[in-house]
């Protein structure tokens, strides 16, 4: 009986002391200041945006858009690994995980305080400091852009919109449109709390140029229907002093080249001034011996068009004067 007793005492005791070191061992890993971090940062990995924000906590940040905390807009993150879990006086922690975001590598630092115990055992965690990062998107010359394959409309042209982001992770911003494209640009942000200029330079396309152009020599085309030395309502025109005896006839001879910059309002782009010349013929009278002759002239003409986007795809190109 005593032997009995004995062997159970012995089994009861490694049964004990097992889950006692199973306890520490979660304590110092999963159940850590250290785990819980992972924890969030696995979920980012896998693009798990509602286990973020749930681990993340209470979101705060002002009047930035929240619109890229979605799983499609999460980038890549991998190569986690834990560098240091330093304890202050307080209780907080300041844990160090090493990451690479999309090809870039890099360290953050979050701040962790414990907030509870679960079954009386295990602690629990939560962020002293929000782990999110701000991003300024700054859209120059529009305000449409994706970001990490996300289709987003900044509130305003030219100016810096936040948007509240992972920490850490790395979005790529762009454009591309039939008229319009932004080269892609990677920003990366690793510092919880922390702002990152994140611009988009949208320039036109050539199919933008090539359109215009193509608008702009219809139009003068028209101009140049008009039998009458001043054209109406078009850039070029010629006043003589004789009277005329035939129908004036125009043709546009060099059309003016196309050149845009950013227009004078928000959706516009500005055509730099450029030289064209057209030709016309009428024959003359003579006021003072009453001659009769053929005029057959050049007029180099210059104007500044606006382009402005009407919606779509539609283009209104009107006179800069």
């Amino acid at each position: 009986m005593r032997r009995e007793i004995i062997t159970w005492s012995v089994a009861v005791a490694l049964v004990i002391g097992g889950f006692v070191a199973a306890v520490l061992v979660l304590n110092a890993s999963l159940y850590s200041a250290g785990g819980f971090v992972r924890g969030y940062l696995e979920a980012i990995a896998r693009h798990d945006a509602s286990g973020a924000l749930e681990l993340a906590g209470p979101i705060s940040g002002g009047d930035a858009s929240r619109e890229l905390l979605v799983a499609g807009a999460m980038g890549d993150l991998d190569d986690l690994r834990q560098v240091s879990d330093t304890a202050s006086a307080d209780g907080t922690h300041s844990v160090v995980f090493a990451w690479t975001a999309a090809g870039v590598a890099g360290t953050s630092t979050f701040e962790v305080r414990r907030d509870g115990t679960l079954l009386g055992m295990f602690p629990t965690w939560g962020f002293a400091e929000s782990p999110f990062g701000i991003a300024q998107v700054t859209v120059a010359n529009g305000t449409a852009f994706t970001a990490n394959g996300v289709d987003l409309q900044a509130p305003a042209q030219d100016l810096p919109a936040p948007y509240l982001v992972f920490t850490p992770g790395t979005y790529e911003l762009s454009h591309d449109s039939k008229y319009l494209h932004a080269d892609a640009r990677d920003v990366t942000v690793s510092a919880p709390g922390a702002a990152v200029i994140a611009p988009v330079e949208i320039r036109p396309t050539a199919a933008l140029v090539t359109q215009v152009q193509k608008e702009l020599n219809g139009y003068l085309d028209e101009c140049a229907t008009q039998e009458v030395l001043l054209p109406a309502g078009c850039p070029f025109g010629l006043q003589i002093g004789n009277r005329i005896v035939s129908t004036p006839k125009w043709e546009i001879s060099t059309y003016p080249e196309v050149t845009l910059e950013p227009g004078p309002q928000p959706a516009s782009w500005l055509m730099l001034p450029s030289t064209g010349t057209a030709r016309v013929t009428v024959d003359v009278r003579s006021i003072f011996d009453g001659s009769v002759s053929g005029l057959d002239e050049l007029v180099d003409f210059t104007n500044t068009y606006v382009v402005t986007f009407l919606g779509g795809d539609e283009l209104l190109i009107s006179a800069q004067n």
